[in-house]
């Protein structure tokens, strides 16, 4: 298993480690609905070192990253951060990513810890077609870097006292090079997948300790505390946020995924799989990612069937748990074509039991 510059610290504060993305990574430290609400109330920071991130520079950064991914890159602006995904040529999705634009010749792609090595082969694939030198203008930066997400209504400022510039009027989705904790040029942007606010900083592996233990000493008096990815995965679900491997994946398109919302049919974005993707929009497709509430107890896991009252099989449950911010069962899963309106009943099978619930609107946690 690799290890972060974050392992150690980890380690020595009795996190529960485990394999995740090929990586020894904290699952939990004080336990799931501790670290939740922390951050949901306060602030709490996780290690997401795991992710990768691509470099794409030079006058063709820009036809590149518009070719490869759903959303319109041409509406970015120096220091915008965009939500979108990377169809695969066959309806599919090869991953969701972030995509931050410094300048018209120079992007950021963070892409998942899973997906690395697929998706940097996918990248350099069109990089190549394209004419753009890998290594030089398409670059893999994703084992040189630390990222801390310090996420929580008080993160910006608690930040702020270890930050030179100013971050507490940055909007949402935005980046900046800051010099903070005396580390030069590292990266913060105002990301995450909690939807509770705060920041992603991004720093080389050398100053990721030397982060950490700023970031921790500027949170003590906030409430600070250390969350693991169990926790980021009870927070990104309560807001609906896909999570790829479960709720997207490479046989499921961004329009079957909810993700029509990142998927711009605007003229100039000739992305990949562009007409199918149009067509399948127009005409809507068999199944679709819905939200769900169970009426009845219980709680919904990946792989549990999703049924209509008279017990035929509508669906699948893709990502489930028990919100700790609501008190509700929730879940996510793929609902065929005519279950998708709000308040409709369905049923998730739990062994053998048909237990009740209904379509619901997203975010599940309206804070």
């Amino acid at each position: 298993m690799k290890t972060t510059a974050f392992t150690a610290i980890h380690e020595d504060l009795g996190a529960r480690m485990v394999d995740f993305a090929g990586f020894k990574m904290p699952i939990e430290y004080t336990g799931i609905k501790d670290e939740h609400t922390n951050v949901r109330e306060k602030l709490g920071v996780f290690d997401v070192s795991h992710m990768g991130e691509f470099w794409v520079k030079g006058p063709k950064a820009f036809k590149l990253v518009q070719r490869i991914t759903t959303n319109d890159v041409a509406a970015l602006y120096d220091g915008k951060v965009q939500y979108s995904c990377m169809p695969n040529g066959k309806g599919g999705i090869v991953d969701d990513l972030l995509v931050y634009r410094f300048d018209e010749e120079t992007y950021m792609l963070v892409v998942n810890g899973a997906n690395v090595e697929k998706d940097w082969n996918w990248v350099t694939k069109n990089a190549e077609e394209l004419g753009l030198q890998v290594g030089k203008e398409v670059y893999n930066a994703s084992d040189e870097i630390s990222l801390l997400a310090v996420q929580g209504p008080l993160a910006l400022k608690a930040m702020q006292k270890i930050t030179e510039q100013n971050i507490m009027d940055m909007e949402f989705y935005t980046v900046q090079k800051v010099n903070i904790a005396g580390i030069k040029d590292a990266i913060l942007s105002t990301t995450g997948y909690t939807g509770a606010g705060g920041c992603e900083i991004y720093v080389s592996n050398e100053d990721g300790p030397k982060l950490w233990k700023a970031v921790m000493e500027a949170g003590e008096e906030f409430g600070i505390k250390p969350a693991g990815l169990a926790a980021r995965d009870t927070l990104r679900l309560e807001m609906g946020f896909a999570l790829y491997g479960n709720d997207i994946d490479e046989t499921t398109s961004p329009i079957e995924g909810a993700l029509s919302w990142i998927t711009k049919f605007v003229e100039g974005n000739d992305f990949i799989d562009r007409e199918y993707l149009e067509k399948q929009k127009a005409e809507k497709p068999e199944k679709r990612l819905k939200p769900f509430i169970l009426d009845d107890k219980g709680i919904p896991r990946k792989g549990y069937k999703i049924e209509d009252g008279d017990g035929n099989e509508i669906g699948e449950v893709t990502s489930g748990t028990m919100s700790p911010s609501t008190g509700q069962a929730i879940g996510l899963g793929y609902v065929k074509n005519g279950f998708w309106k709000s308040d409709t009943e369905i049923y998730i099978r739990i062994r053998k039991k048909a237990v009740k619930a209904h379509i619901t609107k997203l975010p599940f946690y309206k804070g």
